[in-house]
């Protein structure tokens, strides 16, 4: 097979090849791998590398800021130059930074590698949900895809935790972003030998102010989340950053307004199924990741873990996300995404509200039902949410509403590392009761908003 597949050597006769669909799935894993496995090694690398919980957010939140950033420059790049060649640019970049994020020796450093990693994720992420559009036509193809896509991401999440504590108690915290390499290079490899490219349809030049303009605001909101935690709400730099962040969102507003090739086509948003879809992501993730960013934190510090155990402990959590995503992907192909969505996010309500129970004399047991609560419920809403985006705009704006999507996503798993770690950063308990209740305020709100707006199957093209 040569390494430029047409159609017809990437497809069998009821929709793409399964080894084209593993290629696609494969740039997902990574992504999502690299969130949870470094989540839970972040108290080994703050050891490490005398870091202190602010510049552990900064590990974190420095790679989902820059991912969120630059998903509309990303999503408009693969409407226009093609999306497999976005993704193969995107693996590429994502392989290369892991290797510099294995060979930091200082937290700035791995912060900087970080960012470039965020840099690759961005690219990466919309361009294989346009793949995915591209490849399955029908819609009932296409929603068993996305759930078998969410399936994957619940394996990383799930994988993730365990093999970051045992690479980063075995082997050390390095080889968590080493793991990377060789998949990030079999990822490649089956992309080039398998997967079709579609042709980018979307013509005009990419809006590079509208886009730096966007990428300051987050990055002002973020860091004035994160470093109020260690400076406080009235110090300069706090106020500074957190008055810069809607001068730069108006700024964004206004430049795309009068762009004529515009890096978010705006009217997008007044599509009834991509709004729900956009709130609902953001409120998802940022319940979703802000616990998983606080939990093993909870058990290593509180209950004093090892590594491999405080991973282990998360797997109620992550474990049941792979089945919970095939399951919506069933459901999907016969109801459309607004029942998943609206009984997901109920269930993940429940699971947050049930961490109030944590604390120095609580036992595990008690905390197993509420986090396989949550992973069960976001298992269910994530493919959903992530239907009825992409389902919301023709085909050749697809790159763009799902760059819309996961800016709203990434936006929200930023802020909830940034808001629940600022909130824990000297209570350890009382700052997670309090994530909890905003975890679980953001999940009922976005299930009001599923069962008032979401789009059922009518709704598809």
């Amino acid at each position: 097979m040569t390494a430029h597949p047409t159609s017809h050597t990437a497809r069998t006769a009821g929709g793409p090849h399964r080894t084209a669909l593993a290629a696609v799935c494969l740039g997902h894993f990574l992504v999502v791998l690299d969130v949870t496995a470094v989540t839970v090694a972040l108290p080994v690398i703050g050891d490490a590398l005398d870091a202190s919980v602010t510049a552990l957010q900064w590990v974190a939140d420095g790679y989902t800021l820059v991912f969120a950033g630059l998903l509309p420059f990303s999503g408009g790049l693969a409407d226009r130059i093609g999306a497999r060649r976005v993704f193969l640019t995107g693996l590429a970049l994502f392989t290369l930074a892991s290797a510099g994020c294995a060979a930091a020796c200082s937290a700035p450093l791995l912060v900087l590698a970080r960012l470039v990693q965020g840099c690759g994720a961005a690219l990466l992420l919309p361009a294989s949900l346009a793949l995915l559009r591209a490849m399955y036509a029908h819609r009932a193809a296409r929603a068993r895809a996305i759930g078998l896509w969410g399936a994957v991401s619940g394996l990383a999440a799930g994988a993730g935790p365990v093999l970051g504590g045992l690479l980063a108690q075995g082997l050390g915290w390095r080889a968590v972003f080493l793991v990377n390499l060789p998949v990030g290079a079999a990822g490649a490899l089956l992309t080039l030998r398998c997967v079709p490219a579609p042709p980018g349809r979307s013509r005009g030049g990419l809006d590079l102010p509208a886009q730096s303009a966007l990428a300051v605001s987050l990055a002002a909101l973020v860091t004035a989340l994160v470093e109020a935690g260690a400076l406080g709400w009235t110090h300069p730099a706090v106020l500074g950053a957190a008055a810069l962040c809607p001068a730069g969102t108006l700024v964004f507003l206004r430049l795309e307004g009068r762009a004529r090739a515009p890096m978010l086509p705006l009217p997008l948003l007044t599509t009834p199924g991509l709004r729900p879809a956009v709130a609902i992501g953001a409120l998802l993730n940022l319940g979703f990741y802000g616990l998983l960013f606080l939990a093993p934190l909870y058990f290593q510090r509180l209950h004093h873990y090892g590594v491999l155990r405080a991973g282990c402990a998360l797997l109620p959590a992550v474990a049941v996300v792979a089945p919970g995503s095939a399951l919506a992907g069933r459901v999907m192909a016969r109801t459309g995404p607004r029942p998943p969505m609206a009984v997901g996010l109920g269930v993940g309500a429940l699971g947050l509200l049930g961490w109030l129970l944590a604390g120095p004399a609580t036992g595990y047991p008690a905390l197993v039902a509420p986090m396989a609560a949550v992973g069960f419920g976001t298992a269910l809403t994530m493919p959903a949410a992530t239907l009825a985006a992409t389902e919301a705009a023709a085909q050749d704006r697809a790159g763009a509403a799902s760059a819309i999507f996961n800016t709203a996503r990434q936006s929200g798993s930023a802020l909830g590392v940034a808001v629940f770690g600022s909130l824990s950063a000297d209570r350890l308990v009382t700052g997670l009761h309090i994530s909890a209740l905003i975890g679980a305020t953001g999940f009922l709100a976005a299930a009001a908003l599923a069962v008032r707006y979401g789009s059922g199957p009518s709704a598809a093209r």
